[in-house]
């Protein structure tokens, strides 16, 4: 038994609640615990950076201490939380005087001394690529994702310290143990716009035409990510009305697993997956 705190972020409570129930289940079948960290509260992904530093870091900061409270490693699902506490993390230990303004703020003293880990990391290097294997019961080979890692995953290296920036390959070593095939192709940490979505649909629209595009050229018939934020736009951002279905990696992994609850995942995408999920004879 594998047991971690747990922060799931805004996010997987509401537009991403299919990418929390997965992972769950996810968890629950490998004998992996996670212990929701006790209030914890938004980390300001998306718009606490852009306008208050100081904010930008308390709030994350907060979450913590908490989980520092807790005493295990705290597990993140979302590519944008896991870079906001990553980033926190980094500025307290480098920056003495933001680290006596935050702690003035949240109201108590940060002491470090908390792992931060992706559960991406916690599946391959804790619990290990042959559990995943030995509980493969459904082959889905016939889906052929291009695995996006979008920019907030990896980048910047020095944070976040978390596969290579570049070329990434973490998501694809788990997803093989699964039997899926990801496709080669140069657009996995390409910028899908992100919070532009909201300000500037235009721009978002063009960067998602692109990343859908090329993701074709490659000759996948899906994509695959760990972040909420590029899943919507690449489900709802597309300029010329072609679609393309979008899975989370647990999604994929409670399908390989033949995991019954995964369709009520998948019944809440935008880019509705059953079409391609009946072609190949998934559904």
């Amino acid at each position: 038994m594998f047991k971690y705190s747990y922060y799931p972020g805004c996010s997987l409570k509401g537009t991403a609640k299919e990418f929390e129930e997965s992972a769950l289940a996810v968890c629950r079948t490998l004998g992996v615990e996670l212990v929701e960290l006790p209030e914890w509260g938004c980390c300001g992904a998306s718009s606490a950076h852009n306008t208050n530093r100081l904010l930008s870091v308390a709030l994350p900061v907060r979450d913590l201490i908490q989980a520092r409270r807790e005493g295990m490693d705290v597990v993140v699902l979302c590519a944008a939380c896991f870079s906001r506490l990553k980033t926190a993390q980094h500025e307290m230990a480098r920056n003495e005087d933001l680290r006596r303004q935050v702690e003035r703020v949240v109201g108590a003293a940060y002491a470090g001394g908390v792992r931060i880990r992706h559960l991406l990391d916690v599946l391959r290097d804790d619990v290990g690529l042959e559990e995943i294997r030995k509980r493969v019961r459904k082959d889905i080979s016939g889906l052929k994702p291009a695995g996006y890692y979008g920019c907030l995953l990896v980048r910047p290296p020095e944070v976040l310290d978390f596969d290579d920036p570049e070329h990434p390959s973490i998501m694809d070593i788990v997803l093989d143990a699964a039997g899926v095939a990801t496709r080669r192709w140069s657009y996995k940490t390409e910028c899908c716009g992100g919070s532009l979505s909201i300000t500037r649909p235009d721009i978002v629209r063009r960067l998602v035409d692109t990343l859908l595009d090329r993701a074709d050229d490659a000759g996948a018939n899906c994509l695959v990510t760990a972040c909420p934020l590029c899943s919507a736009n690449l489900e709802m951002r597309r300029g010329s009305g072609w679609k393309m279905p979008v899975f989370y990696f647990t999604e994929l992994l409670g399908l390989a697993w033949g995991l019954e609850e995964s369709r009520g995942w998948l019944d809440k995408h935008l880019v509705d997956p059953w079409p391609l999920l009946q072609k190949l004879g998934l559904a």
